[in-house]
């Protein structure tokens, strides 16, 4: 999980080659035989380098997006590492997720801008065909747009350097970042083909979903490096604000993926996930754009999501050998019990949260439910093929869904609601409701709207950054001080029930939660600038409060 993947070297040369180029004379920028390359294959395939950096984060996500919520916590090795000091809100600029995470988005930045120039040069030695060139740089585009949007969303202003020019250290205000990835896709849009059924390809769906995406986080005003700044050391959440303009835009582009006619609901939420349902195996297309996995053979790193949410595979529960402490951990039974008391009949529930399981080898069944554990995560669990749940903890290969039809019917319904427009949101929002066996509504209130996040989403790498948007991350986070494990007396349960390993697995759990609830701090509506891979100053100005 801690692997380096590009040494400090290797990031800066890139990093350097981007502003060097930009300092040299226009005679020595013009086309050679050095700076192309011979046709289409080559064109894409330089751009499919850009994956290199993708592809080690596709479980890092969850470290930072879930772990910073009241929905995840984390006890991978020591609490000094990485993934438990995220979970107890106590990140900092040498925090490894964040640093992994920083700087192989920056670099997938710097080597689509080195793609983007190579396939224009070839385009005018006429190396490449138009055809080759859109698909290249359609997708170069795409993938900067996301890496951006990704960038901004959990460290706010950042450099904006593309092939013509910029700066990879001075951070840029928000509406400059905006604008810069909504260039990227809106060309992207023109330049992708239609969705092909294949989501490891983006397409012009696929940016359009992103666009919507865009325009609703922009839509609802993310907060400025100095109103973070306000709030840094203090526990209070921000005001809610909105741009009706933006979130206009968010409907739009939604629409146009909806009238498509391109991509659905698969109708069985259970099976949109693990390898044998990945990247539209079904063909029910809705998987719009996916992170491709072999596991840890050719690929920078498989998807460890599977070894991090269920690291050690049956041995725990009243058939466990042992009581060991996964990776990631749902933060409590009250994330279970609570929604199994609001939506009983609710299908995405069992999916979700994982209170029993059979082990296919033994046959014997497990429970994960205190006083013997805390559910499992279920969508990290792959269940897709036989004997998956002992073999996938190894093989890593599940490919990382990015982008789902799903968001894109929320996000209307989202956008729908803030603007008032809420009978209106009732169409998409009913579709998620009616394939999940749920009662439909007339008109979602905003409160509805995101529970069904909830519902939909959790542990897909929405949460923390849905609590930035609706400015309720303080609240949100210091629910656990409602959860069972909470209270004062699981510090010490040993007792008829426990045996010691429990105990000290329950400890565990009852110190995050109460350190996420004294820790969280306004700060945290931003990730801290981190180090470079090998610990180098970055010479990128720090967030408030770090």
């Amino acid at each position: 999980m801690k692997k380096k993947f590009l040494s400090a070297v290797v990031a800066l040369a890139i990093l350097a080659g981007f502003n060097s180029c930009k300092d040299d004379d226009d005679d020595n920028n013009q086309v050679t035989d050095e700076n192309v390359v011979d046709d289409d294959a080559s064109a894409l395939s330089l751009v499919n380098g850009v994956y290199s950096h993708w592809q080690p984060l596709s479980s890092s996500f969850s470290f930072i997006i879930e772990s910073s919520s009241n929905k995840l916590i984390s006890f991978e090795g020591e609490e000094s590492e990485a993934g438990p000091v995220v979970s107890r809100f106590e990140q900092e600029p040498t925090t490894w997720y964040q640093v992994k995470i920083f700087n192989h988005l920056l670099l997938g930045v710097a080597q689509a801008n080195e793609a983007i120039t190579t396939v224009a040069n070839s385009y005018e030695a006429k190396k490449v065909t138009e055809a080759g060139y859109n698909a290249a740089v359609g997708k170069a585009k795409f993938l900067r747009a996301l890496a951006n949007l990704k960038l901004a969303q959990l460290w706010g202003e950042i450099p904006v350097f593309t092939e013509e020019g910029g700066s990879t250290t001075d951070r840029q205000p928000l509406d400059v970042v905006f604008n810069q990835i909504v260039k990227d896709l809106t060309d992207a849009e023109a330049l992708l083909l239609d969705y092909n059924g294949d989501p490891r390809i983006p397409s012009k769906q696929a940016a359009q979903a992103l666009l919507a995406r865009t325009y609703l986080v922009w839509g609802d005003n993310p907060l400025s490096q100095a109103e973070v700044a306000a709030i840094a050391s203090t526990q209070t959440d921000p005001a809610f604000t909105k741009t009706d303009a933006r979130l206009e835009k968010a409907i739009e582009y939604a629409d146009k993926v909806i009238s498509s006619g391109k991509l659905a609901l698969d109708p069985d939420f259970s099976k949109l996930f693990g390898r044998d349902y990945e990247s539209n195996k079904r063909g029910t297309n809705e998987h719009l754009f996916t992170i491709a996995h072999d596991g840890d053979k050719f690929d920078a790193q498989g998807n460890h999501q599977t070894h991090c949410s269920w690291t050690f595979p049956f041995q725990n529960g009243e058939n466990g050998s042992g009581y060991v402490q996964n990776h990631t951990e749902v933060a409590d039974d009250n994330l279970y019990d609570d929604w199994k008391a609001e939506q009983p009949n609710d299908k995405r529930l069992a999916k979700t949260y994982i209170v029993e399981i059979a082990n296919p080898e033994t046959g014997q069944v497990h429970h994960y439910y205190s006083p013997v554990y805390t559910p499992i995560n279920g969508k990290g669990l792959d269940q897709s093929y036989e004997n998956a749940e002992n073999l996938e903890i190894t093989q890593n290969s599940v490919d990382r869904i990015e982008i789902r039809y799903a968001e894109v019917l929320l996000t209307k319904a989202e956008a729908l609601v803030q603007l008032g427009r809420n009978s209106e949101a009732a169409e998409p929002f009913n579709q998620l409701r009616t394939r999940a066996g749920i009662e439909t509504v007339a008109a979602p209130t905003f409160d509805q709207i995101k529970r069904e996040w909830d519902y939909e989403f959790t542990y897909e790498q929405f949460s923390v950054l849905n609590n930035y948007r609706w400015k309720d991350l303080i609240a949100s986070v210091q629910k656990v001080k409602n959860y069972k494990h909470f209270a004062d007396d699981w510090k010490t349960s040993l007792g008829n029930t426990y045996n010691a390993d429990q105990e000290a697995y329950f400890t565990k759990v009852h110190n995050h939660l109460v350190a996420k609830y004294n820790n969280v701090k306004g700060r945290h509506y931003r990730q801290p600038i981190p180090t470079g891979l090998s610990g180098e100053d970055l010479g990128i100005a720090q967030n408030p409060g770090y």
